[in-house]
């Protein structure tokens, strides 16, 4: 055992981090405590880790300390600057601790915090704004809420670039020096985005929506209340909770948008699988009985879990996500599907983020608790209380919907339409539609199509009807809405109902009931004519693909009679003297 060796007592502030917050972090952070003891000095930690809310080097302690030792990358360094500095890889605390101090003593330096000068500074006035949209489909929200921040940064002069988490991953993606040199950061999102490239920064937390309908708004709310992200405490996020939407909402979004993919390629497989015969599958050793297992057999049979899991990732962040497939699992093993998935998902997430918060463990055993304390006893609470209390009751409620819409009449089918295809034409992607778009993917898995082939007909309506609107009373609306009359219908030949909302946003009380109107009647007719949809998304591009939707003629005069009661109402109601006040707004 290496000698206590006697030095003048210094005040050393050591900060530990390491890439995955877990292991490292921790450990070092227990070794370089106990070397500095050894050495006589007074040592203030500051352990950067993903397990609950960690303690934070105070501006007294750091003003205090002679010595300042960062172990690993990513920490706050502006608060350090002046202070003598030692900064290493975490990886060579543990090999000698107390040489690492006494190195640290030797070799450290005035620190000079040089980050913004990685990229030129911008003129006076001018601000650098770095944003990342994202929303639970990835499609729409997410690309045109980057857009409208763009074109308002842009206007007003700003330095702008906007990271999109859409379907196909991100893209644009900021760069550390990007990062390190702007003056905000601008979060336009509904599902859970990792921020800790953000620590230090000014940032902003808003939704999709809010940036695409209300763009100058947000960007005068984000300069004048935006606040110092720190990385290991989400309490100091730069916003105010009003602007961003968290709690059940977001988590179960995030949770959709991870699923959803499972359910696209599975409901597609299946419809290619009856290609050969409705019952070919049965087949064994044919291709039928192979695309019905890479569908049906493994690729729906993720959807709960993956939904589950990631409601809980979304909530306790990765100790969440190992108890939520679990439950997930459980749901889908116990007959409760979906609506099982979502209580697990948010039954597991909070199990873990409160062991995660509570459990209080000694500085050389925090390690274990992402990896073997949270996982262990959030899973039991989660595994025992959805076999034992949720799983049966929420079993037989999924049983009697299923039944319900399986054996509903033509009345009880058309009321479910209408209801579907209205709430999918009120917030054109907000939280009323995406509630009945994750009831139509939910019943997925449960073989039910019907209700699906409804919401997906109905978000088609508003775009449609908007463009056909601009068709049928040109003189009433201005060029630059006839353009985006145009790229509205492109849009909702998609299945992106955003495309309506420049119109709705303009004229709320006239597009919101025409829209809602012409949903209805697709909702209600999609469901009379029994037709069916394997796959959630895609619009009428889906049709191109045998049997994804059943039967296709009926299908598409439903979808063409909404279109045509929401764009022929809105050109009756639609009044002509707005042309004149969008010109004089343009002036």
């Amino acid at each position: 055992m290496r000698e206590r060796v006697e030095d003048k007592q210094m005040k050393v502030a050591i900060i530990t981090t390491c890439p995955t917050g877990i292991a490292n972090s921790i450990i070092a952070a227990g070794l370089l405590e106990k070397a500095a003891a050894n050495l006589g000095w007074e040592a203030q930690i500051e352990c950067h880790s993903m397990v609950g809310e960690q303690r934070r080097l105070t501006r007294e302690e750091i003003e205090a300390a002679e010595l300042v030792v960062v172990a690993g990358d990513g920490a706050d360094m502006g608060r350090f600057a002046g202070k003598a500095l030692f900064q290493a890889p975490v990886a060579q605390v543990l090999a000698d601790p107390q040489a690492f101090l006494q190195q640290a003593k030797q070799a450290a330096k005035p620190y000079v915090f040089v980050a913004q000068a990685a990229v030129a500074k911008p003129t006076a006035g001018v601000q650098r704004i770095v944003a990342i949209t994202a929303c639970p489909t990835g499609v729409a929200h997410t690309f045109m809420a980057a857009e409208a921040i763009e074109e308002e940064a842009k206007k007003r002069g700003h330095w702008v670039k906007v990271e999109t988490r859409g379907s196909v991953g991100a893209k644009n993606a900021l760069t550390a020096e990007e990062i390190a040199a702007a003056d905000l950061v601008v979060i336009a999102a509904d599902i859970e985005v990792d921020l800790a490239r953000f620590a230090g920064k000014r940032l902003y937390k808003t939704s999709t929506g809010a940036a695409l309908k209300k763009t100058a708004q947000e960007l005068d709310n984000a300069f004048a209340t935006a606040t110092v992200w720190q990385a290991d405490s989400k309490a100091t996020a730069g916003a105010p909770a009003k602007t961003e939407r968290t709690g059940v909402y977001k988590h179960l979004m995030t949770g959709v948008s991870h699923m959803l993919p499972l359910v696209v390629a599975g409901g597609l497989c299946i419809a290619l699988s009856f290609i050969f015969g409705i019952e070919a599958f049965k087949q064994e050793g044919t291709l039928a009985a192979a695309l019905m297992k890479i569908g049906g057999a493994s690729a729906f049979a993720l959807m709960v879990p993956v939904l589950a899991g990631y409601i809980a990732f979304s909530i306790a962040d990765r100790p969440g996500l190992a108890p939520g497939l679990i439950g997930g699992m459980l749901a889908s093993s116990l007959g409760a599907g979906f609506l099982g998935g979502i209580v697990a998902g948010f039954l597991a997430g909070y199990s873990a983020k409160l062991v995660a918060d509570k459990v209080k463990l000694p500085q050389t055993m925090e390690a274990l608790k992402p990896i073997l304390i949270i996982p262990l006893v959030a899973s039991l609470i989660t595994g025992l209380v959805m076999i034992y209390v949720v799983g049966g009751p929420v079993s037989a409620a999924m049983t009697g919907l299923t039944n319900f819409l399986q054996n509903m009449g033509s009345a009880n089918a058309i009321l479910l339409g209408i209801l579907l295809g209205a709430m999918m034409c009120f917030d054109l992607g907000g939280p009323v539609n995406k509630a009945a778009y994750t009831f139509g993917v939910g019943l997925l898995a449960s073989q039910s199509y019907l209700p699906m082939a409804a919401i997906m007909a109905a978000g088609m309506v508003p775009p449609l009807g908007m463009g056909l609107a601009t068709l049928l009373a040109r003189s009433k609306f201005t060029e630059s809405e006839r353009e985006g009359g145009l790229a509205a219908m492109v849009l909702g030949l998609c299945f992106i109902s955003e495309g309506a909302i420049p119109f709705a946003a303009r004229d709320p009380m006239r597009v919101i009931p025409c829209t809602m109107l012409g949903g209805a009647v697709t909702g209600a007719l999609s469901m009379w004519f029994g037709a069916k949809l394997m796959a959630p998304h895609g619009g009428l591009f889906v049709v191109l693909i045998p049997n994804a939707i059943t039967p296709v003629f009926p299908y598409l005069l439903a979808i063409a009679a909404g279109t045509a009661v929401t764009g022929v109402l809105y050109a009756l109601l639609k009044p002509r003297e707005s042309v004149a006040t969008n010109g004089a707004a343009l002036a």
